[in-house]
């Protein structure tokens, strides 16, 4: 029998929870769906985690939080346990390489350089890092790097600061607003085609050129996304209680009425806000 001492340790900490995954992964005694697991089948996992943390901090939801970080957080034991397994790295080589990350892209605070620097020299800084590790990396043009996985409007977001870092970028925004206006009417002509293929490439460029308006406004496009999904849900939840309030659902109504009663709630929001 295994020695189950540290598993129900409560005081333990991360040596705990990685005694945890090891046992769960075992071969002979563990769980054989975490077993059958392998790098790729655990990568949408560790992505939707993300993404739940990131919803606990848009909802303001603390004391979700801790539970949603813990979760993340088995998610970087998980690939660590099977990378040890495939002898490509442990949880002791990925905590050590960070760490020398952290202390090398901060020369400001465990280096000599000084910390008298505003924080777009210090951005301007870890950039200049950043780009040294990718030459070492032999990572050499300006949009290598820039993980193939990461949602895709996040990942155009990205290509286009990189883009924008060696000066391939509209000098202000009134310049890609003039470039959305083009791909709409690019779009507009796709459309008439009835050409399917040609109809997605146009969307395609105009979602593209929209990641690129919000980098010039300062906004994070996926966060800005995230937060309009959770307005429409709110507000057509809204709708659904006023059609309640009158025995009905929507699919006893009409797009008139829940089209006045979506403004109603709209201006029950703006009214509270005020």
């Amino acid at each position: 029998m295994p020695d189950d001492t540290l598993i129900h340790d409560q005081t333990a900490g991360i040596e705990r929870l990685l005694e945890i995954m090891r046992r769960l992964r075992d071969p002979k005694t563990g769980c054989p769906w975490d077993i059958e697991q392998d790098f790729a089948s655990i990568a949408p996992y560790t992505i939707e985690e993300a993404y739940e943390v990131a919803d606990t901090i848009d909802r303001g939801a603390w004391d979700e939080m801790q539970g949603e970080l813990g979760d993340l957080l088995l998610q970087t034991v998980y690939h660590t346990q099977m990378g040890q397994e495939a002898g490509h790295f442990d949880f002791q080589s990925v905590v050590r390489a960070i760490s020398d990350k952290m202390v090398a892209r901060h020369p400001h605070v465990f280096g000599d350089d000084s910390r008298d620097k505003s924080a777009e020299q210090q951005t301007a800084d870890w950039e200049a890092i950043k780009a040294a590790e990718r030459a070492d990396k032999a990572q050499r043009g300006a949009l290598d790097g820039v993980a193939v996985g990461l949602p895709a409007l996040l990942r155009a977001y990205k290509l286009q600061k990189r883009a924008a870092r060696v000066g391939f970028d509209w000098p202000d925004a009134s310049h890609v607003l003039d470039k959305i206006a083009e791909e709409c009417a690019e779009l507009t002509e796709a459309r008439d085609t009835q050409d399917a293929g040609h109809v997605e490439e146009e969307f395609g460029d105009l979602l593209f050129v929209m990641a690129n308006l919000a980098r010039h406004l300062g906004i994070e496009p996926e966060a800005a996304l995230r937060r309009a999904n959770a307005k429409f849900i709110r507000r057509f939840q809204g709708v659904e209680a006023l059609l309640a309030e009158r025995g009905k659902t929507p699919a006893d109504s009409d797009l008139a009425e829940m089209d006045a009663l979506w403004d109603l709630v709209k201006t029950r929001e703006r009214a509270v806000r005020n």
